[in-house]
């Protein structure tokens, strides 16, 4: 059995050191580091004379050492140039409060810049209070040089220095080379994040500090190499163990704040009370679980916490218009409008104004658009959004919806090819331009827009259905297939609508297809019970299938919900006297009709049969005179009135009348669904949600 061979410390940081020294060219033969003569060794402890020179006291840095060191800044300004080129070339847009100190005077933005670089120090030195959001308010700026927080800046700069001077100095090669890289992996990374050559999004961000943790990791090693060779001391180790175990079980207990959005925010406010950013994250958490009470506590918080934050505000006025406060929710949209930045005069608006605060001026045109007296004013908010951004696609789209409304179908038109120019591959755009073809009676070229744009979303709902009913009323056979197969495919993507099942009904009947109409009827029917269409359309397929006891109960819950749908009340009345014969119920369908119709020919003649079935022949002749005089050139009226008239004179029995009474089916018409298509594709704008606040 071999023996196991005990691992020590020094054992491990002597390899290190071996490590570095090949890597840099020092022969492993030489038996250490060169001694006290600034590099003077054999040959073998060297990598030349260039680099092993000493010039004045200060060690020249080895050949490897710069070539790591080119290597890395090369890499930084690649990733930089990548990175500039995913923007597009111009910096982001961003507001006061991502970093205060970068619209501040001179001296609190020069203080405070160097005093952030003593924060991320301590991050990495002490990684305690961490948070996940450190704008805004969380540190508060320096204003003046009295600020004792400049003693810390004073630190940390003191501690590069020395490092820095170390490196050059020093006469132990593996020293130099490890304070070199480790300097070089530190503070390389973080430079774009420093605020050095431009402004940057952000007060501190952890995130920033993962490559510096790494130059941070080797000096720390170093280090502890260096403490340990000393002291020779067990406590060192026990106190190495210690800090090591502790932040093994600080990164256990940060995991689990990571478990969801609710977490890591509320996480972030024990450690800073002052960031109105996170109260606003830890409400739009609530907000996706349409806990809008709790959620509108955390913004009104936010609120209170940075008054003049305009995202803050819109996020009170979009719960507010969740829980239907219209009138609170205005007001908040409101107060985010009056925080809008003011134009300059030569200043372009559009650059100095965040995109997502826009959302205030297309939530308040959403939200008054819903009062149909107020459409101008809506319209009047979504051309005020557009001058500030000429490609808001979004404001394009509602103002269409709202000229729509105003029926203003042109210039709608105008305004949804304008937003094709900066958006050519939305299919929302393509879907609205279809409906307002529509509106203007031009159904092949609406068809077309529809189908363009299934061509950029096959999933699209309205395109799927509308299409769906368009292609249906055009008539023709052979496309009711593709209809058919447009809304199955919304069924097929979990969309239970109700207007789906209704239009694979009306096509249905189209096929002659009874089972499959009475299957979606009632299948849209369970989905709202008061589908007016739906439920007429099932009580008249089942009266032409001979079921008229079946139908009779979808008849009264239509009139229940609608009771002034005339063509179901003679329908329904007509099955009362043929069927069920019940001439009270059918009488009190007839009477209502004429109370919402009082010219209504079919409903006054069917009352005058009520009449005749009681053998109230006086009263079934006037009231065929007065059918008459409301339809002259009706000949089946006249023809009943000269019957009734005989009978009168004869005295004969009604059964002659039951004979000559027109078929029930004159009377009943089908019913199509006539809904217009809905364009309004809005909706309150969340710094992301989807969610896109």
């Amino acid at each position: 059995m071999s023996k196991i061979t005990r691992i020590r410390p020094k054992d491990l940081i002597n390899s290190f050191r071996l490590s570095v020294a090949v890597n840099s060219g020092q022969s492993a033969t030489g038996g250490g580091s060169s001694g006290g003569g600034g590099g003077g060794g054999s040959p073998k402890n060297g990598t030349g004379n260039a680099t092993s020179s000493s010039f004045g006291g200060l060690q020249a840095i080895p050949s490897d050492a710069v070539k790591r060191l080119a290597f890395l800044f090369l890499s930084t300004c690649v990733l930089l140039a990548f990175r500039l080129k995913i923007m597009g070339s111009k910096l982001p847009v961003f507001t006061r409060f991502d970093n205060p100190a970068s619209v501040s005077d001179w001296p609190a933005r020069q203080l405070t810049y160097n005093y952030l670089v003593s924060v991320n120090a301590w991050l990495l030195i002490f990684p305690c209070d961490l948070c996940c959001d450190w704008t805004m308010g969380t540190i508060p700026l320096v204003e003046s040089t009295s600020d004792p927080r400049n003693l810390a800046t004073l630190a940390t700069y003191t501690v590069i220095v020395a490092l820095v001077y170390t490196a050059f100095t020093t006469s132990n090669r593996t020293k130099r080379i490890v304070v070199i890289m480790s300097l070089g992996l530190t503070v390389l990374p973080f430079l774009p994040a420093s605020n050095m050559f431009f402004p940057v999004g952000f007060v501190v961000a952890e995130r920033v500090l993962y490559m510096p943790s790494m130059g941070f990791c080797m000096l720390v090693a170093y280090g502890l190499g260096l403490v340990i060779d000393k002291c020779k001391s067990r406590l060192v180790l026990t106190a190495v163990a210690v800090i090591m175990v502790t932040h093994v079980v600080k990164t256990y207990t940060r995991n689990s704040d990571w478990s969801s959005e609710y977490a890591i925010f509320t996480s972030g406010l024990k450690v800073n009370q002052l960031n109105a950013k996170l109260y606003n994250n830890v409400g739009h958490a609530l907000e996706a679980e349409n806990r809008f009470q709790e959620a509108l506590a955390y913004f009104n918080k936010a609120v209170s916490v940075q008054h003049d934050d305009i995202g803050a505000h819109i996020n009170v006025g979009r719960t507010y218009n969740h829980l239907k406060m219209y009138k609170e929710a205005e007001d908040a949209y409101l107060e985010a409008k009056s925080l809008l930045p003011k134009a300059k005069p030569g200043e372009s608006y559009q650059a100095r104004i965040a995109p997502n605060h826009l959302n205030v001026l297309l939530n308040l045109a959403n939200l008054i658009a819903k009062n149909q007296t107020r459409l101008e004013e809506a319209d009047m908010l979504y051309r005020q959004a557009i001058s500030m951004r000429s490609d808001y696609t979004q404001a394009y789209i509602n103002r269409g919806d709202v000229l729509l409304k105003l029926n203003r179908t042109k210039e709608a038109q105008e305004v949804y090819e304008r937003a094709l120019f900066y958006d050519t591959d939305n299919p929302d755009i393509y879907y609205n331009l279809g409906v307002v073809l529509l509106e203007q009676g031009k159904h092949s070229q609406a068809l077309a827009y529809l189908d363009k744009a299934l061509e950029f979303d096959p999933d699209h709902e309205q395109a799927l259905l509308n299409s769906a009913i368009l292609l249906q009323e055009l008539g023709q056979a052979n496309l009711r297939k593709l209809a058919e197969k447009r809304l199955l495919r919304l069924l097929s993507n979990g969309q239970k609508n109700e207007r789906v099942f209704f239009n694979l009904g009306m096509l249905a009947m189209d096929e002659g297809d009874v089972p499959a109409a009475e299957h979606w009827f009632r299948q849209a029917i369970l989905i709202k019970e008061d589908f007016r269409a739906a439920l007429f359309n099932l009580a008249l397929l089942l009266a032409d299938d001979h079921r008229p006891l079946q139908a009779a109960p979808f008849l009264n819950q239509l009139v229940r919900f609608h009771p002034d749908h005339v063509k179901a009340l003679i329908l329904l009345g007509d099955i009362y006297i043929n069927n069920i014969k019940d001439l009270d119920a059918a009488e009190n369908c007839y009477q209502r009709i004429l109370q919402l119709d009082p010219d209504n020919t079919q409903g006054m003649h069917n009352l005058c049969v009520v009449y005749v079935e009681r053998g109230l022949l006086k009263d079934a002749e006037i009231c065929l005179q007065k059918a008459h005089l409301m339809a002259p050139h009706e000949d089946y009226i006249v023809k009943h009135l000269k019957i009734v008239q005989n009978r009168l004179q004869a005295k004969q029995t009604p059964d002659q009348l039951n004979e000559s009474r027109p078929d029930s089916k004159e009377i009943r018409k089908t019913e199509k669904d006539t809904t217009r298509p809905d364009t309004n594709l809005k909706s309150d704008t969340k710094p992301s949600t989807l969610s896109l606040s």
